[in-house]
Formats: C-alpha cells, structure tokens, sequence
C-alpha cells in the first residue's frame, strides 16, 4: 500500500491501492474538496480483506494530484469523470464496481451513464438525483443550520498556517456531522495530514464548488442499467434523506440502505456495521 502518481486522462493523480490485483476492482470517488485520505484506510483495507481490489485516489485540486489556480479551475466536472473512467482502465480488464459519495455520487452517476461499459456495479453515497449546481425543488432543502452557514460571511484561514487550516476544516467538517458525535480527534488528525500533503490548500478548497457542472442528467437516470446500491444517512443536513430515496426510485431497480444517525460525511466508524457488508454485498461476484 503505498502512494503513486498515475498520468491519467492528460493530468496527473495520485492513487494508492489495496488488496490483490486479481480480485474483483472497486473504485473510491469522494466528493468536492476532499482527498483519497476521506476514505480511511483501515475501511480500504476491511473492503481488501473482502476479496477487492480497492483503488483511491486524489481528485485534481486535492492532495498530492494537479492543481490549478483558486477560483479558476481549467477543467469541468465531466473532466473529473473522465478522470474516473480512466482509472478504471488501470485496474485492469473490464469494469470495475464504482463507489462515490457526494460530488462522487455525481460522477458515479454520469459514469454509469456515459461508460456503461466502465462500472459493473454503482454504489452512490449521501448522493442527490443529478448533480451539484443543478435545481431540484422537489427534494428537501438543506438544514437552516446549515444554510445559515452559507449565507453568512466566513473569514477565510491564511492558507499557509496550518493551525488556521486545519481549525477551518474542522468548523467545516462539524456542520456536516448527523446526529452521530463528531470525532474532533479524528478529524483534526485527518484535517493535519491533508494539509501537509495538499500542494495548494485555498484551491483545494475552492475549485471544485465553483466547477461547471454541465447539462443536467437527472432524466437520463432511468437510463442506468449497473445494479445501484444508495446509502444515505439518515440526518444528512447537506442532502436530507429524501434526496436518497428519489435516486433509488429513479434509477431501475436501485436498492436504498439508510445509514442510521450519518450525516453527509465519509462513513463513521461506529457505523461501517452497516456500510461495509452492504458494499461487500453488493460488489459480490
């Protein structure tokens, strides 16, 4: 298990594996601002242990991958997808099951829809029908906590502090916590090493919620034919679980799996009981 930079799709990205290369590939896509780290490595490891070959990886603008200017990314979120299918090749022959959670979900999405041939199996985490930047009023809003925090004015950290960093990460983090405790320890471990390995932490931060996000999709869902698995928690601020339950009615025959008290976060430890055999499940051969 060690790191290693891959030139993918024109760009490079930093990826680590884990497990046999024979067994069957399963590829991690986390969501905006967020590198490979958000998929522990201990639940990349269980998944291994499993029978998989696991692959993570750091998105453009995350971790030790490209970066680009803040604010003015030179890519678009089907660039991101193009990313992910292209690590689909390096996995080796024939598709891979895909597992994205957020802005993952979104490129999991438009990979099943424009390379089918790339995905054995779907799995969409603490995802929405469609994707980021798109309207959906018929699906619940995000908490007044929550919006209260967009629409108020946050002092951005001196990006080459550390300290200030990894505190604004964490203020982050917490307000997408669910009803579970928030692992300060653990995310400030995590927010410490992030920082140390990302090249430009203001772009990392940036870039990905200011990306063009393309034509919607959400009417092609019907479209999808890999077997779908969603998982959502079930005190999601961000995304309320009803935004779950549409992407499960609206992909054919997609099986939903609510993640008691998860918010919109990577999945918690004290619930992996649940995400884990329900991937190990899904992905089976």
């Amino acid at each position: 298990m060690s790191e290693r930079i891959e030139r993918v799709n024109g760009v490079d990205l930093c990826i680590e594996t884990f497990g046999d290369p024979a067994d069957p590939a399963v590829l991690l896509v986390m969501g905006a601002a967020a590198s490979m780290l958000y998929w522990d490595a201990e639940f990349c490891a269980r998944l291994a242990a499993a029978g998989r070959c696991v692959l993570r990886y750091d998105h453009r603008d995350t971790g030790r991958s490209t970066s680009t200017p803040t604010g003015a990314p030179d890519y678009v979120l089907r660039d991101l997808v193009a990313d992910a299918a292209g690590l689909v090749e390096r996995l080796g022959p024939g598709p891979a099951h895909v597992v994205g959670m957020s802005m993952g979900s979104a490129i999991g999405q438009l990979l099943a829809l424009d390379h089918p041939d790339r995905v054995r199996t779907l799995t969409l985490m603490s995802g929405t029908p469609g994707g980021p930047g798109h309207d959906a009023p018929d699906l619940p809003p995000m908490s007044a906590a929550l919006a209260a925090m967009f629409t108020g004015e946050q002092a951005e950290p001196d990006w080459s502090d550390r300290d200030a960093v990894v505190e604004y990460h964490l203020a982050g983090e917490r307000a997408y916590t669910g009803s579970l405790p928030f692992d300060e320890q653990g995310w400030r471990a995590l927010a410490g090493r992030t920082f140390d390995r990302t090249a430009d932490s203001a772009a990392s931060f940036t870039n990905h919620f200011v990306l063009d996000a393309g034509e919607p999709w959400r009417h092609r869902l019907a479209r999808i034919t890999a077997p779908t698995l969603v998982l959502h928690g079930t005190d999601d601020p961000f995304l309320p679980p009803g935004h779950g339950e549409a992407l499960a009615a609206e992909i054919p025959g997609a099986r939903l799996v609510p993640v008691p008290g998860a918010g919109h976060e990577p999945p918690p430890r004290s619930r992996w009981d649940v995400v884990l055999p329900a991937i190990v499940e899904h992905t089976r051969p």
